[in-house]
């Protein structure tokens, strides 16, 4: 294996006041699981207590994620299986050793994507549209049919999905078109699954927002041009945070079932979160359901949590709550 440096910083699991052993004898597949938001959930995972199968193509990063959360955790925590979650054969493959070696699988995170083929309308080859629609729709889709009968056997289960925020962006607009249609599996499969008090199956998306490193430098001059980011950032928020808050979500699972999350919720609904900058988040809902006209397919930011610490506003801009699945 090659020597392989992975972009990581301490976990921030403190942060959601949930305790080591929360998700202690539970499974969780992450797909895309060796950097950024899929490392975070997938350490974050771990240090609630879950093993985590980590599905990915690069040998040697998965090797070493393996090798890091182990490290973190305790010896074979982890397993590492390299994988293309748009090939069937290689899928059910994955599943096979998945079960073999934990068996079962009670979280599936589907989080894979190929940002290397994002482009925009004018510039997209049809071949970049078609990998990007194999990985965030085709591949949730094959994830989904191997790992979700097993949940409806035992009646215990969540599913969720990294999903983005649909501005119609004239930069990765390829990939906005292939997440959303991701995002509408992920719905449809809501509905046919369900009450979770029948199934015992959630099922919710999150929009983790920019996920990164945060700038270390001074503001741009023309900060005002740059896209929102994350209230309570400066900038990207890192993987660490977001994966930590993916970690609160499923194990709050069941009362988000049919929704789809911005990461500015998830964040606020927590008294023990840490913000960086404070004195940046914003008192009323945030202004991305003003400047981007589509956050998910839902046609809302879904149903959120229950008891809701702050208020849902549709795109809509009705007071209405949103139909619950």
């Amino acid at each position: 294996m090659m020597d392989v440096k992975l972009d990581i910083a301490p976990l921030t699991m403190e942060k959601t006041g949930l305790k080591q052993d929360a998700l202690a004898g539970q499974v969780a597949v992450v797909t895309g699981g060796t950097s950024n938001i899929g490392l975070g959930a997938a350490r974050s995972l771990a240090w609630a207590g879950a093993k985590v199968v980590i599905l990915a193509r690069n040998p040697d990063k998965g090797k070493a994620t393996q090798q890091l959360i182990d490290s973190e955790n305790k010896p074979a925590t982890a397993l590492f299986i390299s994988t293309d979650v748009s090939d069937e054969a290689a899928m059910k493959a994955a599943a096979q050793k998945a079960f073999g070696t934990f068996g079962k699988v009670d979280i599936l995170v589907n989080n894979a994507m190929d940002m290397s083929h994002a482009a925009s309308i004018m510039k997209s080859t049809v071949q970049q549209l078609d990998r990007q629609y194999e990985v965030a729709a085709r591949g949730a889709l094959i994830g989904i049919q191997r790992f979700v009968p097993g949940m409806l056997e035992r009646k215990h289960g969540v599913v969720t999905y990294l999903s983005t925020s649909f501005a119609f962006p004239m930069g990765p607009a390829n990939y906005s078109a292939a997440k959303s249609a991701g995002s509408s599996i992920m719905a449809s499969l809501a509905n046919e699954l369900g009450p979770v008090k029948d199934t015992g199956v959630s099922v919710f998306q999150l929009i983790p927002t920019t996920v990164g490193r945060p700038r270390t430098g001074p503001a741009p001059a023309n900060i005002s041009m740059v896209p929102r980011a994350m209230p309570g950032y400066e900038g990207a928020i890192p993987p660490e945070d977001a994966g930590a808050a993916l970690t609160y979500c499923i194990t709050r699972a069941n009362e988000l079932h049919g929704s789809g999350l911005h990461m500015t919720q998830v964040t606020r609904q927590m008294s023990t979160w840490v913000f960086p900058k404070p004195e940046t988040v914003r008192k009323a809902d945030y202004d991305r359901v003003r400047d981007e006209v589509t956050p998910l397919v839902f046609g809302y930011i879904g149903a959120g949590f229950p008891d809701a610490k702050v208020p849902l506003v549709s795109i809509n801009r009705s007071e209405n709550n949103p139909r619950a699945y």
